[in-house]
């Protein structure tokens, strides 16, 4: 089952808040992640696996206070938006090469007039 974690950073540039998405998106098990709240200043993390402390963790040690604000299930609604997206699937091309082709001359040896001895 996936979880939605909310946390709180102390985000004061856009610069602080693209690092905090780097970090949590080099985590694994995270499907998506958006900045949330009034200030800009949460990050919501959607993912199957990810645990919300080691994620807090790295998050103080590279970006400054960091806290859990909430760790639920994500709603089954949610699910079901993000699975009507149509898939797009890649389409094959073949590169045929030509095929070679070969001149042949055949000369006929002797049948000319002149020859010197």
């Amino acid at each position: 089952m996936k979880k939605q974690i909310v946390i709180k950073v102390q985000m004061n540039c856009d610069k602080c808040r693209s690092k905090a998405m780097q970090l949590a998106a080099s985590v694994d098990g995270v499907d998506s992640i958006k900045v949330d709240g009034e200030d800009k200043n949460q990050l919501v993390v959607v993912g199957e696996g990810v645990d919300p402390v080691i994620l807090t963790r790295i998050l103080r040690k590279n970006i400054g206070h960091s806290d859990i604000v909430k760790v639920g299930e994500m709603k089954k609604g949610d699910e079901e938006k993000k699975s009507e997206e149509p898939k797009i699937e890649p389409i094959a091309w073949c590169h045929y090469t030509p095929a070679r082709t070969v001149v042949v001359q055949d000369m006929a040896y002797g049948s000319g007039g002149c020859s010197i001895m």
